[in-house]
C-alpha cells in the first residue's frame, strides 16, 4: 500500500500544467489528510459553507535537500469530509515582479475581493519579496499586481535576505487591515483600503521573552522567533502564533489590541513530524476550531522538502490561554 501511494504521488507532482484540468476529490481517513499531492505552508479562508485552504505545491526536487515550489494550489470543503483539489492554481512566475519561487502565503477576503498575498524571489532586488493578487472569487483567476508590496531593501532588522516571507493578514471589524511577516525578525504594516498598497510605517513587533534579532544582542535564555506567523480573534483577545527556533515548533503570544504589546505564552504545537518546518492556519469552521499544519509523514526520505497537510482540532482555555494542539494521526477523523 505504501508502494502505490508512494507512486501515486510521483506521479501527480509531475503532471504537466495542462493536464490539470479537472478537479479531484477524495475522503480523508486520516493525517496526512491530502495524499495524492505534496502540499506545504497551508493558510485557511472560510467562504459561504466552504472551507479552502491554500498552499505551495512541494515538487519532486532532484535532490532531497532542496525545495522546488512553483505554484500554489487550493483544496476546499463543505463538510470536513469530502474535499475537493481545485484545477486552478497560481504561479509564482506570474507576477511580473517575480522569477519565481512558490513560498507561503495566505487568502484573505475583503467588500467582495479576494486578496492572494504571496512570497516569491524578487526579479532584481536581491531577496524575498511579498506582493498580492486579485480576484472576484476565491478560485481566481487572480491578477497579480504589477509591483511587490516589500522588498528586501526596505527591511534592515537582520542582514538576511529571506526575512521577508510568509505574509498573514488579519482584517479588523472596521476593515482595516494589517499584514504580519518576517523570519528571524517579526514586522507588521497597515495596509490601503483597497489591500494592494502600505498605508503606513513598517514596525517591528517585540515579544518578551522571544529573541528577535531588532531588540536583542544575545539570546539570553529566550525562545527564538523563526517564522510563519498567523493573527486571529477570539472574545477580545489577539492570538499571534508563530514558528520558534528550528526545527520548529509553534509558539503563541496574546495581546488586547492588534498592535501588542503582546504576552508570550508559550509553545502550542511541538515540531511537526519528519519536517523541520511547522507552518500553521487556525481557522474557525461551523462552530468548530482548527488548527491546520503540514508534516513530513508521507515520504519519509522527502521530509521537509515534501510537506503533506493535516487538520486537528484547536481549544480555548479562557483567558487568553490555548491548549496545546495535540497531533494526530486519526485528524479530525478519529473518535474525539
Amino acid at each position: 500500500m505504501k508502494k502505490l501511494l508512494f507512486a501515486g504521488l510521483a506521479l501527480a507532482t509531475t503532471l504537466p500544467l495542462a493536464a490539470r484540468d479537472a478537479d479531484t476529490t477524495w475522503t480523508p481517513k486520516g493525517n496526512p489528510f491530502c495524499t495524492h499531492k505534496y502540499l506545504g505552508d497551508p493558510a485557511a479562508l472560510v467562504d459561504g459553507d466552504r472551507l479552502y485552504v491554500y498552499a505551495g505545491h512541494d515538487e519532486c526536487p532532484p535532490s532531497k535537500n532542496h525545495y522546488v515550489m512553483n505554484e500554489w494550489c487550493v483544496v476546499s470543503t463543505t463538510d470536513m469530509q469530502t474535499w475537493t483539489e481545485h484545477a486552478y492554481t497560481l504561479r509564482a512566475d506570474a507576477f511580473p515582479w517575480a522569477k519565481g519561487e512558490a513560498w507561503a502565503s495566505q487568502v484573505v477576503k475583503k467588500n467582495g475581493k479576494y486578496y492572494w498575498f504571496v512570497t516569491c524571489e524578487h526579479r532584481t532586488i536581491r531577496g524575498k519579496a511579498i506582493g498580492v493578487a486579485v480576484a472576484d472569487s476565491p478560485l481566481g483567476p487572480f491578477v497579480p499586481q504589477p509591483e511587490a508590496l516589500i522588498t528586501n531593501d526596505m527591511t534592515k532588522d537582520t542582514p538576511i535576505s529571506w526575512d521577508d516571507i510568509d505574509p498573514t493578514v488579519h482584517i479588523e471589524e472596521d476593515g482595516t487591515a494589517y499584514m504580519f511577516w518576517g523570519n528571524q525578525q517579526l514586522y507588521y504594516v497597515k495596509l490601503s483600503d483597497d489591500m494592494t498598497r502600505l498605508a503606513g510605517p513598517i514596525k517591528p513587533v517585540d515579544i518578551p521573552g522571544v529573541w528577535q534579532p531588532a531588540f536583542k544582542a544575545g539570546n539570553d535564555g529566550c525562545s527564538s522567533y523563526t517564522e510563519a506567523p498567523w493573527v486571529h480573534k477570539h472574545k477580545g483577545w489577539y492570538y499571534l502564533t508563530f514558528s520558534i527556533e528550528f526545527p520548529e515548533k509553534t509558539a503563541y503570544a496574546v495581546s488586547r489590541s492588534i498592535h501588542g504589546p503582546w504576552t508570550y505564552k508559550g509553545i502550542l504545537n511541538e515540531v511537526a513530524g519528519n519536517s523541520n518546518t511547522n507552518h500553521h492556519a487556525i481557522v474557525n469552521f461551523k462552530g468548530e476550531w482548527y488548527f491546520v499544519y503540514h508534516n513530513g509523514g508521507i515520504n519519509i526520505h522527502g521530509a521537509s522538502y515534501r510537506r503533506s497537510l493535516c487538520i486537528d482540532r484547536l481549544f480555548y482555555k479562557g483567558k487568553g490561554e490555548l491548549k496545546r494542539v495535540q497531533m494526530t494521526t486519526e485528524g479530525i477523523w478519529g473518535k474525539q
